[in-house]
């Protein structure tokens, strides 16, 4: 696994109330919900990125009140019609 340094303001930590190996788990989730919703990964990919199971991912999307199926109308037409 690849690991990634970033330089953060130190005060962030106490303004968000987060220990640093908190607020890096948040950012990881934070990031995958923010690209899952920009439909940028898959579900799968999003949940791999979290470092969550694909549930635990669709739980954290539904707590973030971001859909967990993301279909535009032409894509639920073709489901529709092939099943």
């Amino acid at each position: 696994m690849t690991q990634l340094a970033i330089d953060v303001p130190e005060n962030i930590f106490s303004t968000l109330r987060l220990p640093p190996a908190e607020f890096a788990r948040e950012m990881r989730i934070a990031a995958a919900v923010q690209w899952y919703a920009e439909q940028r990964v898959s579900q799968e990919k999003a949940a791999e990125i979290a470092g969550q199971s694909r549930i635990e991912f669709i739980d954290e999307l539904r707590r973030r009140r971001i859909p967990a199926i993301q279909l535009d109308l032409d894509e639920l037409e073709a489901e529709l019609n092939d099943g």
